[in-house]
């Protein structure tokens, strides 16, 4: 054994060395152990090479920031182990082994990795990040809790006491898939069952990630959706027909998260997806949306008029509801008052009566809408415009002095006319109530790993050709336009966070008299264009 196994208290020592605050110190000895090196991480504000090199000189340990794990690790050392120290073997021979660690081992844990696998450990220090991330991949997310449904190291007499291991396993892996979710910043996980295999995919920037499971993992495919069902309060004996629910989750670091869930039976089962909330997520202002400057005086007149209705579009998951939350922080005020009526109530406003329906009970926009109209409000927000009824009420309501804020289903904003039409919307209630429609997508941001991506000319020309844009309005300079590359940080993706963009359009007399005669998409889009409309490819670009 090394320098670090015999000196007592090893964290504490840790913790004063970095000389940590002292409520974060009492945090992190509240954390079990496998989250104490991210939450170290974090608490230090250094870098992963920073702190692992303040470490290393602490514990005189060498550091290994680029690592490989050893093929047979399972076989080195149990994945219960592994999972619980967040050690990873390296390799071994006959008298000792090697193993990644965050932190420096203390007398303890030394102990066990000898008892297991009856070799020394010899220990390098290597960034906490990376070794959960190998962890995850080599052995898959949960892959201790479903290693066989209880712990290979007992043996039991008792039917039942196996039952119960295994119904506690099911519930620590559904737990661990939702908790790794978070720390990949997934904002949905798809679990889908196929004839061979259960499939589990986490969107992660508008992406779909596939997730390392279990080998063994499809004998519990029943069991696990099961598990999703009942934290959901949904039916689990009803398999033939798709189901809702809403899952309200805490995370061991506190964190609270409202997950949306959606089964629906396919041919090897129910396929289950989760839509995953933060509640802790940052409050978002008009400001960092991603608006060009010019947009953000266009999206401002039609926000500070006292009626008239606010349409925003994109397909699910563009980001709709964070623009129309950031719309209503920038309008709230003591001398205002704000009722929004949404599905669900994603985003907590401080000042705003915010209203969530239950169509189980009849409690739809529609009828929620009625009675909002009683409670003399000055701005409605609407989640969402699904039907004739509820478009109808918004627009009723614009006209008799209310401004209202809602989505709509369109692929562009020119198609939000057609599409109110569609609903059997009059014309001319269309016309005289809209005072602006923006549609918007979110597109992703390269890393900083990023290099210059050395384009030629001929091709960006094309490029330029294919967007519509005229050359002589590019102003920027085309030489500093970058490719992704891909590193630890965005977990070789190339690509880290989103970004959006925009299609504004503003009531012009010539747009209402368009609208009037029932003009189609792109003859409305024309007119946008020629009052100065930005479209959503130039605003890309």
């Amino acid at each position: 054994m090394q320098n670090s196994a015999n000196n007592g208290d090893i964290f504490e020592r840790v913790l004063d060395f970095l000389n940590l605050t002292e409520p974060a110190r009492g945090e992190l000895r509240l954390m079990e152990a496998p989250a104490r090196p991210l939450a170290l991480l974090e608490k230090s504000g250094l870098s992963e090479t920073e702190l692992m090199e303040r470490l290393a000189e602490m514990s005189g340990l060498e550091c290994a920031p680029d690592f490989k794990a050893a093929a047979d690790a399972q076989k080195i050392i149990p994945i219960k182990v592994i999972n619980e120290y967040q050690c990873l073997p390296l390799g071994a021979d006959s008298s000792s082994v090697s193993l990644a660690v965050a932190l420096p081992p203390d007398a303890d844990m030394a102990k066990w990795i000898k008892a297991v696998s009856g070799k020394t450990p010899k220990w390098v220090l290597a960034p906490a990040v990376k070794i959960s991330e190998a962890i995850a991949e080599k052995f898959g997310v949960g892959a201790d809790s479903l290693s066989s449904g209880a712990d290979d190291s007992f043996a039991y007499d008792d039917a039942d006491n196996v039952e119960e291991d295994e119904n506690a396993a099911i519930i620590k892996f559904v737990n661990e898939i939702i908790s790794r979710a978070m720390s990949d910043r997934a904002t949905d996980i798809h679990i889908e069952p196929q004839s061979e295999s259960l499939n589990i995919r986490y969107r992660i920037d508008g992406s779909l990630v596939p997730v390392r499971v279990p080998d063994n993992l499809l004998k519990f495919k029943d069991a696990i959706i099961s598990r999703i069902k009942i934290m959901a309060r949904l039916n689990i004996s009803e398999r033939r027909r798709p189901q809702d629910g809403r899952i309200g989750f805490t995370m061991k670091s506190g964190e609270e998260i409202d997950i949306r869930i959606s089964s629906l039976p396919t041919m090897y089962g129910e396929s289950v997806s989760l839509r995953l909330l933060s509640k802790k997520t940052q409050p978002v202002g008009i400001e960092d949306l991603g608006f060009l400057p010019d947009d953000i005086e266009k999206v401002s007149k039609p926000l500070a008029r006292p009626h008239g209705i606010i349409l925003v579009t994109g397909p699910t998951g563009s980001g709709k509801s964070t623009t129309l939350t950031a719309f209503i922080r920038k309008l709230r005020s003591p001398k205002i008052r704000i009722i929004t009526v949404e599905d669900p109530v994603e985003y907590e406003v401080e000042g705003v009566n915010q209203t969530q329906v239950h169509p189980e009970i009849g409690l739809t926009f529609s009828s929620v809408l009625r009675s909002v109209l009683r409670q003399d409000p000055d701005v409605i927000m609407i989640g969402e415009i699904r039907d004739r009824e509820t478009a109808d009420i918004a627009i009723r309501a614009s006209l008799t002095g209310h401004l209202v804020l809602s989505t709509l289903h369109t692929n562009d904003a020119a198609g939000a006319f057609a599409r109110l039409i569609d609903m059997d919307i009059e014309p001319f209630l269309i016309s005289s109530s809209i005072e602006m429609v923006m549609a918007q997508r979110l597109v992703r941001k390269l890393c900083f790993c990023k290099t210059r991506a050395n384009l030629d000319a001929e091709y960006l020309a094309s490029c330029i050709k294919s967007l519509n844009i005229d050359p002589s309005e590019i102003k920027s300079d085309l030489s500093g336009i970058c490719k992704p590359v891909g590193c630890q940080h965005c977990r070789g993706a190339g690509y880290r966070g989103r970004l959006g963009i925009f299609e504004i359009i503003l009531a012009s007399d010539e747009l209402k008299e368009a609208v009037l005669h029932r003009k189609t998409a792109a003859e409305i889009r024309l007119i946008a264009e020629k009052y100065g409309m930005r479209t959503l490819q130039k605003c890309g670009w």
